[in-house]
């Protein structure tokens, strides 16, 4: 959890536009399931961005998910663990969903 942390405080510090890891999320194949501005099967980033707003752990909660999974914070469908994305790559799209309010 201390090297999640890392990481983040990292991606906040070179981070480009709000949009710049679009392309991380489209690779690990998170836009299948989700978009910026409109719920999918999963919800709108925008609305996980909404939902977090105020809690200074959501960086570190939302890498957590993105690389193990996750069920019933919105709704019975599940999502399923991110094999493919490395502690730092689920930092930066922590951080980047977190931007997108």
């Amino acid at each position: 959890m201390r090297r999640i942390h890392l990481l983040i405080a990292l991606s906040l510090f070179t981070a480009g536009p709000a949009m710049a890891d679009l392309a991380l999320a489209t690779s690990k194949n998170c836009m299948a399931c989700h978009t910026v501005d409109k719920k999918v099967l999963g919800p709108a980033f925008k609305d996980i961005a909404a939902k977090y707003k105020d809690d200074k752990t959501a960086p570190e909660k939302l890498a957590v998910k993105i690389m193990k999974g996750s069920t019933g914070v919105w709704g019975a469908l599940a999502m399923p663990a991110n094999t493919q994305v490395s502690e730092s790559e689920a930092a930066r799209l922590a951080t980047w969903v977190l931007s997108t309010k």
